[in-house]
């Protein structure tokens, strides 16, 4: 199930769809953003109050978690029919449910009747109903509602009116993406149309989740991001890293409106990023050469960081819970072939990883703690931080009302210059 495109039924309180939806504009400084948005080896970072402002952060949860697509899970967490799981979305969040039908679909969590949440955010049921814990109004799979004591017998109630609001959700390559503002603007695939030829080779929805790591980081979910996208600190903070893959080695692929990324190479000699090189996994089977020698760094907007090794993938999912604090899920993802093996065990590279984690948190949190002096300003972006600048212009213009998921239709075929550090996305994809 590469690639699933579900139906989008419900529509955004503005009643406006996303393709022509301009957001109101963030509560931040414009001249700010005036030069987070100069060209790049010119420009600055986001102004202080874009990490530290408690408003912002509101304003994000409404229009960038909110009003587009956003990851919401994995494909693999509703694998049967009557599995349901709740996750947060911008400030509310949303049931996912998978129908008799095979079809995954979203709705608000909400019952119809008085607001109760259907399930608990985090937490997955299994049956062959949506029943609400409060009155136990009951939904069918596809939302409709079943049953609601004491109404039956109403001849003005109508149940075909009572049904749940159902939300655009897509599956892509065993992610879960959903847009909570019901006003998605045009099908997920068409917006990752490009990042899909990239990543297909290494076929995440037939791989295997063997390790889930939940961190708590006390930083906003801009700074971890923005660690992501540039290996300019590991020299001064991972050794372990420095040590299989060269920190000079990263380039970055062409500007796009929904993603960001880049890759790098592994060191003479080095398989996969672990401690040691080795890797304990089977390659994967859909790269070539060119593909096993190299780690591709990829961030979907908002939220997904997807992580691309010859023999594994990995992806933190960033779910924000204050301006100040986000929670990240991390997961590492092997072959079938892999978990075959009587011996196998994921710990070469969840190890590798969570200590490499760890040390970028620590580096965020104190980044947190800087930003929030009222003498931090925005400082410049060295020539190896072209990723940042990447993604700091994306946020920038989502500040200014131009929503990121709108302006992929808009650019999807307009060329671009390459700056310096930066190569054709054609060049850098696989074919087995």
């Amino acid at each position: 199930m590469a690639e699933q495109l579900l139906r989008p039924t419900a529509r955004g309180p503005s009643g406006v769809t996303g393709a022509n939806r301009q957001d109101p504009l963030a509560p931040v400084d414009t001249a700010g953003l005036a030069d987070a948005l100069r060209p790049f080896g010119e420009s600055r970072m986001l102004p202080r109050s874009a990490y530290a402002d408690p408003a912002v952060f509101t304003w994000e949860q409404a229009h960038f978690f909110g009003g587009g697509w956003c990851c919401a899970g994995f494909s693999s967490q509703l694998s049967g029919a009557g599995d349901q799981r709740a996750e947060q979305t911008g400030s509310g969040s949303v049931l996912l449910v998978r129908g008799d039908d095979g079809t995954l679909r979203a709705f608000a969590n909400t019952c119809r009747h008085r607001g109760h949440e259907l399930l608990t955010c985090g937490t997955s049921a299994q049956r062959n109903s949506i029943i609400c814990p409060y009155h136990a109004w009951t939904y069918a799979l596809d939302g409709g509602l079943r049953f609601a004591s004491g109404f039956s017998s109403r001849a003005d109630f109508d149940a075909s009116a009572w049904g749940l609001a159902e939300l655009p959700a897509g599956e892509w390559h065993g992610l879960v993406f959903v847009d909570s503002s019901g006003s998605a603007a045009a099908p997920l695939t068409e917006f990752l149309r490009e990042l899909a030829a990239l990543v297909a080779p290494y076929e995440p929805e037939r791989l295997v989740i063997a390790a889930r790591h939940t961190y708590d980081a006390a930083a906003n979910w801009k700074i971890l991001t923005e660690n992501y996208h540039e290996c300019y600190h590991c020299p001064v903070i991972h050794p372990e890293l420095c040590k299989v893959s060269p920190p000079k080695s990263g380039r970055s692929y062409p500007p796009a409106a929904t993603w960001a990324g880049g890759w790098m190479d592994l060191r003479d000699g080095m398989d996969t990023m672990s401690l040691d090189g080795a890797s304990h996994g089977a390659p994967l089977r859909g790269l070539d050469a060119t593909g096993l020698r190299k780690v591709i760094y990829v961030n979907i907007f908002p939220n997904v960081l997807l992580s691309l090794h010859p023999d594994y993938v990995m992806t933190h999912r960033l779910i924000p819970l204050a301006v100040d604090r986000t929670m990240i899920e991390c997961t590492w993802a092997f072959a079938p072939e892999s978990l075959e093996r009587p011996d196998f065990d994921p710990g070469y590279a969840v190890e590798f990883w969570d200590i490499t984690n760890q040390q970028d948190w620590a580096a965020c949190e104190s980044v947190q703690r800087g930003l929030s002096s009222e003498h931090a300003q925005p400082g410049p972006l060295s020539p190896d931080e072209d990723g940042v600048y990447q993604f700091v212009t994306m946020v920038a213009r989502g500040y200014r009302g131009e929503p990121a998921w709108s302006r992929a239709k808009a650019s999807a075929d307009v060329p671009v210059a390459l700056s310096v550090g930066q190569v054709p996305l054609e060049a850098h994809i696989d074919h087995p």
